[in-house]
């Protein structure tokens, strides 16, 4: 068995065996110092290093800049049940040998056991980042990213785990992945594993997820961080509507605009587990990947499972941010289409307005309402397929991509046409056409389910639970992927779409084997990246009863995501807020809908609908202007030119959350574009003040030393708005404005 005479450098002959440098290595972000490691970004250092008793990785620090030599870590002497391993900091913990915490890897070995003894054997540092096989990830030249894996193994199993660290230091962000790999004789099963742990020092810390249910998507949960194990996670087979897979730890006294704050994000759609632990030495573990309930994955001889990444950031400017770190990453490094940061046209799309009512004239006809209005997207949402089981409600037709004969006789491309050949009010801009799509369901009563019922998920003879009557495709299957790719690329090619709405609209229930989850995801992305490739000029939209799958995997191909089915602008301004601890708010779909809204019943002014919809990056109505108040639809031209006006600092710009719905009735938020020379307000009143003083909002993220001309207030020095304020007085009950501020 190996191990090390000190911290900084293997014992002399093991250098050749292990393959390690004699020499420190600095690349500027990734320094080596023999066996002891350092990640530095332009405001965080992630220092760990090789236990030389053990061969065990052992962390550090994760925080603020700290340079050259750093203090020893004391451990506590043992007494009582908990070892040497439960008494320190552990960088890829696994299981057995004294740490009782929960491990970041369990492995049913051969024989039946689940013990292993992972140890340092080498390392290897890479400018740049390698792709991870068959799932999403962060991208980024040598001039982005370094990278650096460390290679573990153990003697006793013949199981090898590479664990890669890439930093990007602009974003003071630490992506980390683990790839593990069966180099023994027989199979083992890997039944957890992390794709990130991190354990904290003694300190009080408190945790901030985002949680809620369809309709009520990513509310802020912040609570302490208790002894013992508290987290979140989904077992939905999708990241879901209950729980994102997203934590931040904070401290105690850290608030939006200042004190430490640490994001992780977990790179995946599928089922995933997010678990913090105060251990009885009062160390904080956070650990994040696949929820184990939903793995066990078996390895063959020479066979590999690599883990989704999990990225992290550290922020001494407090949650805020924080999200901005995540925002700037997530645009430059994550998302790969085209229309990132540009080109999000004004949409209207057909459901709340026509739902599965309509035919080729009506939706013409909505589309010629919707151009006169300045409105550049119409999409055709659902119900516009099946033939003989056509689709003119819930309970048919998913599976048969083909158009509904009795509502369009002559197929989509005529009357395609003729909606691309509509010209927005006062522009030369054609209008566009995009549709709705649910490529991984399928109908029992459709002809694709008489065909292939096999392809559907099921678990042996048991019931096949249907969720608004539907079941979900077995796209871990290769057939499935194809047939959806097929289908997917005649519908696009047969007609003039560059928009594709893709939904999803219930969980998966009864699987033949838990690792039928993570082999979902594998193929999932796969049909992702071929057509999203093959169909660059398309936006792409996710979207899963709303936000079910909001998270970082979906991103990688689809610019933007619906948000919430839940069009409630006053429910919205906590959804989208909410959203914005991690994801940026250029993906965001956000639609200013009809009243009474059909979620909540609640009547709001058209300008308040209207400026928490511009929040997004994808503003649009969902309605039907031929059946809105006239005063609305008079409204409605302004609107969509101001969201125009407002949508390169949405798509590009620094958001910094002034106050929040759930601290205060004047929640605002202010946008800063990427040169600082132009700023856009948006501010709150949600419910009547009646004989009060009227409260100020101060302004974040200025230039202290600079003017700037505030629309309709006047000219101030960014000092004032920073440390003064402005106040926005409101004669009704609800109210917004949005206000435009020029650096002079």
């Amino acid at each position: 068995m190996v191990r090390f005479a000190n911290k900084l450098a293997p014992v002399g002959g093991l250098l050749a065996l292990f393959g390690s440098p004699t020499v420190a290595q600095d690349t500027g972000n990734v320094v080596v110092d023999g066996t002891t490691f350092a990640l530095n970004g332009d405001s965080v250092s992630y220092r760990f290093h090789v236990d030389n008793s053990t061969g065990d990785l052992l962390s550090d620090h994760f925080g603020g800049t700290v340079t050259g030599n750093i203090p020893t870590e004391i451990v506590a002497n043992v007494h009582g049940w908990v070892g040497k391993p439960g008494r320190v900091r552990r960088e890829f913990p696994d299981q057995g040998r004294g740490d009782f915490r929960t491990p970041a890897i369990r492995i049913r070995q051969t024989e039946g056991y689940t013990v292993s003894d992972l140890q340092y054997q080498s390392h290897s540092v890479i400018q740049g980042k390698p792709r991870l096989p068959g799932l999403p990830a962060t991208f980024g030249t040598a001039e982005d990213v370094s990278t650096l894996v460390v290679h573990l193994y153990d003697n006793y199993s013949s199981v090898a785990a590479d664990l890669s660290y890439s930093i990007f230091p602009k974003y003071d962000a630490i992506v980390r992945s683990v790839n593990v790999t069966n180099k023994g004789t027989g199979n083992i099963t890997i039944e957890a594993l992390a794709s990130m742990s991190v354990d904290f020092p003694r300190e009080d810390l408190d945790m901030i997820t985002l949680s809620g249910d369809w309709a009520r998507e990513a509310h802020r949960q912040r609570r302490k961080v208790q002894y013992g194990i508290q987290g979140v996670g989904s077992s939905a087979g999708y990241s879901s509507h209950i729980h994102n897979p997203f934590l931040a730890l904070v401290d105690l006294a850290t608030t939006e605009s200042s004190g430490e704050a640490w994001g992780f994000s977990l790179v995946y759609t599928g089922s995933f587990s997010v678990d913090v632990e105060k251990s009885s030495q009062s160390f904080t573990r956070a650990l994040l990947g696949m929820n184990p309930n939903q793995l066990s994955w078996s390895l063959g001889p020479g066979e590999s499972l690599t883990s989704p990444e999990c990225v992290s950031v550290y922020s001494n400017n407090g949650i805020g941010g924080m999200s901005r770190l995540f925002h700037r990453l997530y645009r430059n490094h994550l998302i790969k289409s085209k229309f990132a940061t540009s080109d999000r046209p004004p949409l209207l799309n057909s459901w709340e307005g026509l739902g599965y009512d309509y035919n080729a004239s009506t939706i013409v006809d909505l589309a010629k309402e919707s151009a006169g209005l300045g409105i550049k997207l119409f999409v055709l949402d659902d119900g516009w397929f099946g033939n003989k089981y056509p689709r003119d409600s819930d309970t048919a037709g998913l599976g048969d991509w083909t158009p509904n004969p009795a509502k369009f006789p002559s197929g989509l491309t005529a009357p395609v046409n003729q909606i691309t050949s509509l010209r927005a009010a006062k522009t030369s801009t054609n209008l566009r056409f995009g549709i709705w799509v649910e490529p991984e369901m399928v109908n029992p009563n459709s002809s694709l389910y008489r065909k292939h019922p096999d392809w559907a998920l099921h678990a042996g003879s048991y019931p096949r639970t249907e969720r608004r009557n539907q079941l979900v495709l077995n796209v871990a299957l290769p057939e499935v992927q194809n047939f959806i790719i097929n289908f997917m690329t005649k519908l696009i090619n047969g007609a003039n779409i560059t928009y594709i709405k893709w939904d999803n609209n219930r969980g998966i229930d009864e699987t033949p084997s838990p690792s039928i989850d993570h082999k979902y995801m594998l193929g999932m992305y796969h049909v992702f990246e071929t057509l999203t490739t093959r169909f660059p000029n398309v936006l792409w939209e996710g979207c899963a009863s709303g936000g079910g799958r909001f998270d970082a995997g979906v991103l990688q191909y689809f610019p933007q995501i619906w948000t919430s089915d839940d069009t409630d602008a006053m429910e919205r301004i906590t959804i989208q807020l909410g959203t914005s601890l991690v994801y940026p708010p250029s993906a965001m779909g956000a639609h200013l809908s009809a009243v009474p809204n059909q979620q909540t019943g609640r009547t709001l002014p058209v300008s308040f609908r209207g400026h928490v919809a511009m929040m997004g990056g994808s503003f649009g109505l969902e309605l039907d202007p031929a059946n809105i108040p006239e005063e609305d639809k008079a409204a409605l031209p302004g609107l969509i030119e101001l969201a125009e006006k407002v949508s390169p600092l949405i798509l590009k710009g620094d958001m910094y959350r002034l106050s929040l719905p759930e601290d205060s009735n004047w929640p605002a938020v202010l946008f800063i574009s990427e040169d600082g020379s132009q700023a856009v307000l948006f501010y709150f009143q949600i419910s009547p003040r009646i004989n009060n003083a009227i409260p100020r909002i101060r302004m974040e993220g200025l230039d202290a030393a600079a003017m700037y001309n505030v629309e309709g207030k006047g000219v101030y020095s960014g000092a004032t708005l920073m440390n003064m304020g402005l106040q926005f007085p409101f004669d009704t009950d609800v109210g917004s404005v949005v206000v435009f501020l020029d650096k002079q």
